[in-house]
């Protein structure tokens, strides 16, 4: 360690805060720049752009806390500097946030760039931010020319359909809309059908979050109505119709239905948020319950997500007394998987080896994995939190767990006084593994499952990704029923492979072999060969049949491949899409269901003749 004399310690103790405060600067004015970015293209409709946007965000907070760690090396050998520097290093940085709009996630910063520097068995609590320096309560932007976090309106005056267009209009979106007062009634009518008639109490008002959500093809509005005592939250997704036009898709007003979209198996919105803080406050009045850390994450700032995910870890430790075991379900060949039964995650340590047949390394597994982080998940792939060296009190592990993490993964554990730091592990959303789903579960549970499991592989090919190992117990069936795929480890780009029929067989010992009688290129793969590990139960072949008989078609795979490599990206919605404007107010029209007036102007939509932009266009 390098000692300084007092008054030249504190100098470089308040030149290091400022170097890793304005690597944190630099990092969160791109996390801006490229929510600004993304309302440009969203209004382009330039899809593919918008989707490396949001893969590129994702690795910007590593790059800017590498290069933070190089000039820190560079100017300060920050590696040798000794603990009372790095005590006042870290004074001098809460110093410095005290009027900072994000001094969370510049505190998550802090702790990314000294993990990086300092060796895990040297830096502690004094040095890194265990526990938040600065409360983010109450926190707003208070410079006159600042975007509040939220609008408030009152409709009283001008009546709710107006409202909500005037909503929709100050996003000042540049594509015009089709119709926006049309969809705006549908919006009215949908609130109704689904509250109620309800009279306007003396505080009625709407808030909407200041900045859309940006995701696949999709803008969102973020609000909540207040009435009364009562909160109503709301999200309502905004697409292009036809080139040039825009409308109100539908409106999702349930907090399962936000739940859904805000999810652990969705990627990562692109929004603009002045303080992120806010942001996530305003989101927890509509989805309660649901933890700081999944919010953060949905938002884009995964790090900070990450950091408070570890802390509510260590929060429930120490108020929980039970065991981490094994996780039940069938043993995987990579992974050691096990849980806190009283927390609903699985934590994932690869194994030092893998037994036939699998033919892979660590390093594979780990490029899997980030694949899949960076990659647009659909609802439909769990997102992971990557974690090193994270030490677990040994008094909370189960002896049959220790002994596997010995047998299977001695190279990933090290044991540390009264702890188990394991060097490398993966945290998931525990769900229900999807074999055990369908032997545990009614018929009606069983063909819920089938549907979905076919639709979650479907739509990962239209999102290029073949997931490789397809057995049912490598997807899961989330609380709200949807099915997510898990293991990443044979993941491929469906691009990247060879989608092929059997070849006929040439004898009868041909098809009575045990070994395939045809040549298999590392690559191929063969959908009419899955009916042999999928259908063996009659119940599940009967609703797999009812549903999905086309997925043993090799035509169906070589299709979405086809249509990935001329660079089309289909629609996916998160929501049912019985519930779209465009369909249910089509349907009233033609049974002469719905008032004229809304039917009349809804019924274009479907078949893209609709009307002008109305009010939307002057705006």
């Amino acid at each position: 360690m390098k000692h300084f004399p007092k008054l030249l310690s504190s100098q470089i103790g308040f030149d290091v805060a400022q170097t890793m405060l304005d690597g944190f600067n630099h990092h969160y004015s791109n996390f801006r720049k490229a929510a600004v970015r993304a309302k440009t293209l969203f209004e382009a409709a330039d899809w593919l752009a918008l989707q490396k946007l949001a893969r590129d965000r994702i690795a910007s907070y590593d790059d800017r806390v590498d290069e933070c760690v190089r000039l820190l090396e560079d100017e300060y050998d920050a590696e040798h500097i000794d603990d009372e520097v790095w005590q006042q290093i870290k004074l001098h940085y809460i110093g410095l946030l005290t009027h900072h709009l994000q001094p969370e996630c510049a505190e998550t910063f802090f702790n990314s760039v000294c993990c990086k520097i300092l060796h895990r068995s040297y830096f502690n609590n004094d040095f890194i931010f265990v526990r938040p320096a600065i409360s983010t309560e109450y926190l707003e932007n208070e410079e006159p020319a600042a975007k509040p976090t939220y609008r408030a309106y009152y409709p009283g005056k001008e009546g709710l359909i107006a409202t909500l267009e005037r909503i929709v209009t100050n996003f000042q979106l540049e594509q015009p809309f089709e119709d926006l007062h049309r969809d705006a009634a549908c919006l009215l009518d949908s609130i109704r059908e689904t509250f109620g008639e309800f009279s306007e109490a003396f505080n009625f008002q709407v808030h909407v979050l200041s900045s859309l959500f940006f995701r696949n093809k999709a803008a969102y509005i973020i609000g909540r109505i207040i009435n009364g005592e009562h909160l109503l939250p709301f999200a309502v997704p905004i697409r292009h119709v036809k080139p040039g036009l825009l409308a109100l898709d539908t409106v999702l007003l349930k907090r399962e239905q936000l739940l859904i979209i805000f999810s652990f198996s969705h990627s990562y919105f692109l929004v603009d948020m002045d303080v992120p803080s806010a942001y996530v406050d305003f989101l927890g009045t509509i989805m309660p319950g649901k933890p700081k850390a999944e919010i953060y994450t949905s938002v884009g700032l995964q790090k900070q997500g990450k950091n408070n995910f570890y802390r509510d870890l260590l929060k429930h430790l120490s108020h929980s007394s039970d065991h981490f075991i094994v996780a039940p379900g069938i043993k995987g060949l990579v992974m050691v998987v096990f849980t806190l039964p009283s927390f609903p995650y699985v934590f994932k340590v690869i194994k030092d080896v893998f037994p036939a047949p699998k033919d892979t390394t660590r390093e594979k597994i780990q490029e899997k994995y980030l694949l899949v982080k960076r990659h647009d998940r659909l609802g439909r792939m769990a997102d992971t939190l990557e974690y090193s060296s994270v030490a677990l009190p040994l008094a909370r592990l189960d002896e049959q767990l220790l002994r596997e993490l010995e047998k299977e993964a001695p190279s990933m554990i090290e044991y540390e006084g009264d702890c188990l730091v394991i060097k490398h592990v993966y945290i998931e959303r525990r769900m229900v593994p999807l074999n055990l789903f369908l032997q545990n579960g009614t018929e009606a549970d069983i063909e819920h499952a089938i549907k979905e499991y076919g639709d979650a592989v479907k739509e990962l090919m239209q999102a290029n990704i073949f997931p490789g190992d397809m057995l049912y117990k490598n997807f899961g069936v989330t609380r709200h029923g949807r099915v997510v795929f898990y293991d990443y480890d044979e993941i491929e780009y469906l691009t990247d492979c060879n989608v092929r029929h059997v070849p006929q067989a040439q004898t009868e010992e041909d098809e009575l072999s045990a070994e395939p009688w045809y040549g298999v290129a590392p690559n191929d793969i063969f959908p009419e060969t899955y009916t042999t590990f999928l259908l063996g139960d009659p119940t599940v072949r009967q609703y797999f049949m009812r549903h999905h008989a086309d997925f043993f078609d090799p035509a169906l795979w070589q299709r979405h491949k086809e249509l990935l490599l001329k660079g089309e990206l289909p629609d996916f919605f998160p929501y049912d899409q019985s519930s779209r404007f465009c369909v249910r107010y089509a349907q009233r029209f033609a049974t002469s269901q719905h008032p004229d007036a809304i039917g009349k102007a809804d019924a274009t939509r479907p078949s893209g003749d609709g009307g002008g932009s109305g009010a939307a266009r002057a705006a």
